[in-house]
């Protein structure tokens, strides 16, 4: 049987295994079992979420835009405002928390803002004040601070939030107050 020679190999050649066949080089995602070749793109799924462990000590400023799992202790602030950060059994957070949604299962010492909602379980532990649209506290969760419901798009004097920025008329009678 006759077989170019100036072709490309194909890159299902028979009888090669699928995991000694050569990765191109190309940007194409990355398969299940291949090494990601560039970052992960910015939309969250339920496996785009980091975790802290047990044994991690993190002080100072938590920034991101993928979900968080903390089990370990975390001192200063966190702010993902478009995920959720879920504060596990073992986790200890002295920190203002800044997210779309907050699960706190352990202990947490600061204040909470959510876009959407703060989910207090059983076992959790909260001392500070929550600003969200939605909360729940289950039955013997621990909770000491004030509670501010605000609807989406809302300031913080419950006015809604206007989609322009403030006339000129506005800012030079703030001038003269």
């Amino acid at each position: 049987m006759w077989k170019p020679t100036n072709q490309p190999a194909s890159p299902a050649r028979p009888g090669t295994p699928e995991a000694e066949r050569p990765t191109p080089t190309s940007s194409t995602p990355p398969t299940i079992g291949e090494a990601p070749a560039a970052p992960r793109p910015v939309s969250t799924t339920a496996a785009d979420q980091a975790t802290i462990g047990k044994s991690l000590v993190i002080k100072g400023e938590v920034t991101g835009s993928e979900s968080l799992y903390i089990d370990g202790r975390v001192e200063g602030s966190i702010n993902l405002a478009g995920n959720r950060v879920t504060v596990g059994r073992n986790g200890v957070v002295a920190a203002n928390i800044n997210a779309r949604e907050v699960v706190v299962l352990g202990k947490v010492r600061g204040n909470l803002t959510a876009s959407d909602r703060v989910d207090i379980r059983s076992d959790g532990s909260l001392t500070g004040d929550v600003v969200a649209a939605r909360i729940s506290i289950e039955d013997g969760a621990f909770f000491k601070g004030g509670i501010d419901i605000r609807k989406a798009g809302q300031k913080g004097n419950g006015e809604e939030m206007k989609a322009t920025s403030s006339t000129s008329s506005e800012t030079a009678a703030a001038a003269r107050a």
